[in-house]
């Protein structure tokens, strides 16, 4: 079978490769693993709770509607942290395409617990997550549809855990010339670096990169990963590292920061207005590509 369905997983087999796989989790819609023959591309933590019980820590988790804590947004003020989407059940809609093999996922108000519901109250919504899975790729696009009969707004991101061999040999590049919100520094500043690389913690915001340039990860000089967005116009660069990682119970191993980035496309340096019955559609597209540097 390419598509089967348990009760609380949906996991994809490529009719070519069995060992090309993604497992998602009905619980956040959230995509757990992808092999591209066998070799895992997402990171995963061993101590996330796969039960829903809470948000999973790591894989793919996605960000609905605000991203990080807004106190002082009222609107969203009193969301948990990423909001609610990631720690929703959300509903398996079926495959939708053979080539390529492609799956859906629907997120309604009436899907959400009602004390998460009811601190972003009477926004009426409709999600819908399309995943999918080709021989080399990893495409997941959302639709965000305000059925409600006033405008609201949002954030999203695809909160993107990538598996790496050691972080201190890993680059980012592709960002150079880019507006960067240090979010661990609180300044704003022009990117001058042709590469991010990590010696500690990093959390970063790049803010309206456009959709042209592609995001790589690099280890010694080759290419892991290839990021490219549609409509996503910020993108997250982030490593706990050391001491964040020992404060994140569900974090394990404690030194499992060696072994992952993340690489997070959104929209999140502001809020995105949805109008009464508009749709904010936006995907973004992994795959792995030859070195392609892209300047300013």
């Amino acid at each position: 079978m390419t598509v089967e369905e348990t009760e609380t997983h949906v996991i994809l087999t490529h009719p070519k490769n069995p060992q090309t796989q993604v497992s998602i989790l009905k619980h956040g819609a959230t995509v757990l693993s992808w092999t591209i023959k066998g070799k895992e591309q997402l990171w995963l933590s061993t101590g996330a709770k796969l039960d829903g019980s809470k948000a999973v820590r790591g894989g793919i988790p996605l960000v609905f509607p605000v991203f990080g804590k807004k106190p002082d947004v009222e609107a969203v003020k009193d969301l948990p942290q990423h909001g609610f989407a990631r720690d929703s059940p959300w509903e398996f809609l079926g495959q939708t395409k053979e080539e390529p093999l492609t799956v859906q996922f629907g997120l309604g108000p009436e899907n959400v617990r009602e004390e998460l519901l009811s601190k972003w109250s009477g926004n009426d919504f409709t999600l819908i997550l399309t995943v999918e899975l080709t021989e080399e790729s990893l495409k997941t696009s959302i639709e965000i549809e305000n059925t409600d009969s006033h405008p609201w707004d949002f954030n999203w991101l695809f909160h993107t855990y990538l598996q790496i061999d050691d972080i201190e040999d890993t680059l980012v590049s592709n960002l150079p010339g880019e507006l960067c919100y240090d979010q661990l520094l609180k300044i704003s500043y022009e990117e001058k670096h042709p590469v991010v690389d990590f010696h500690g913690e990093v959390d970063r915001i790049y803010q309206k990169v456009s959709d042209s340039k592609n995001i790589q990860v690099v280890a010694l000089g080759k290419p892991l990963h290839t990021l490219k967005r549609d409509n996503l116009q910020d993108v997250v660069v982030w490593n706990p590292w050391i001491e964040k990682s020992k404060g994140m119970g569900d974090f394990l191993p404690k030194d499992g920061f060696k072994n992952m980035v993340c690489i997070e496309p959104g929209h999140v340096s502001d809020f995105k207005t949805l109008q009464p019955g508009e749709i904010w559609r936006a995907s973004q597209l992994l795959f792995q590509d030859e070195l392609k540097y892209q300047a300013v």
